[in-house]
């Protein structure tokens, strides 16, 4: 099969290529799309170079899986020309409320891809909310999750390669003494959180905020509550979430480990000791989720505490992508 990135320059079309190359997916031919200011640059697949094509002179007849990891303006004029010819497998914001349109995490909801035929489009989620719902899936088909208390603490990678410029070059500033002007950013991210993250919505909520409110009841469950914080900290890659959950059932700690550690995609760290736990940091460049910190909530009946941490530009883009396409050709194009 033919395949195709637009985006490929970007944090998350270069992660995409990585993940490729990596993949079990046999690829015919790789169409690496851009930008105008990126045509004719070349970059490299499997030892060969590729030539990167613009967007605007792009055929999309060329591939047959198509991924977008251009940003939701691009997505908007682009991916419903693009679903005409190609099954689209889109990052950006834009599908993913779209009631014909599957928002996949392959751990959680893979018996929805066959919806893609509406469309011809598949939604990726909100990297916050993959993570979370990896975690959640487990537990709510063990317990039945009643309500999700969530903040998170989001990698400035999230927000592109110039935040992450900015994070670099603050830095460099605070150190030096110097003064600190913020462009990607409310507030200075050197040394600082910022507890915004997207535009503001109505009741005070952030855009990101109701992503993981409206994502996680489109993926999981609508019955599920679910209210959240997200905060902007400075650190380069890699989003941690604290999470209080409570369930309809009772439950057992241990019984709550070892369903983690066995589900698809998780990995449970989760040592009552100094450094028993994942940070970022041990996260980076891993396709896993992690959990640790699992506890009980002392101060409500069948309610527990985690820290969930995961790359961002991995599982929460580029790999939950080339995961949904992996399962897109064995379900229907492997037959």
């Amino acid at each position: 099969m033919n395949f195709a990135i637009i985006g490929a320059t970007g944090n998350v079309g270069r992660k995409t290529i990585e993940i490729l190359e990596k993949s079990k997916i046999k690829i015919s031919t790789l169409f690496l799309v851009a930008s105008e200011k990126s045509e004719g640059k070349k970059i490299k697949f499997k030892g060969k170079e590729i030539q990167i094509e613009s967007l605007k002179t792009y055929d999309f007849s060329k591939a047959q899986i198509t991924f977008f990891a251009a940003g939701g303006k691009i997505a908007e004029e682009w991916v419903p020309k693009a679903s005409k010819k190609t099954v689209v497998i889109d990052n950006s914001k834009v599908f993913r409320m779209d009631k014909d349109v599957p928002l996949i995490v392959p751990e959680v909801n893979s018996d929805k891809l066959s919806m893609f035929k509406n469309k011809n489009i598949i939604a990726n989620p909100n990297c916050s909310t993959i993570q979370m719902v990896v975690a959640l899936k487990p537990l709510h088909e063990n317990f039945n999750i009643k309500r999700v208390i969530v903040s998170t603490y989001q990698s400035v990678s999230g927000a592109g390669k110039a935040p992450m410029d900015e994070l670099i070059s603050q830095t460099k500033e605070y150190l030096e003494e110097k003064k600190i002007n913020s462009k990607n950013f409310t507030k200075q991210i050197a040394f600082n959180l910022i507890p915004h993250i997207d535009e503001f919505k109505e009741e005070g909520y952030t855009r990101e905020e109701w992503k993981m409110i409206s994502e996680t009841k489109k993926i999981l469950d609508p019955k599920i509550n679910l209210t959240a914080t997200c905060v902007r900290v400075p650190v380069m890659v890699s989003h941690a979430e604290s999470l209080n959950v409570e369930f309809e059932k009772s439950f057992d700690i241990k019984k709550v480990r070892d369903i983690l550690d066995k589900a698809d995609g998780c990995k449970v760290v989760d040592e009552r000791k100094n450094g028993g736990y994942t940070t970022p940091v041990e996260a980076e460049n891993k396709n896993l989720t992690f959990i640790s910190r699992i506890r009980k909530d002392n101060s409500r009946d069948n309610a527990l505490n985690m820290w969930v941490v995961s790359d961002n530009l991995l599982k929460g883009a580029a790999l939950n992508t080339v995961q949904i396409a992996e399962r897109l050709i064995k379900d229907f194009y492997g037959k």
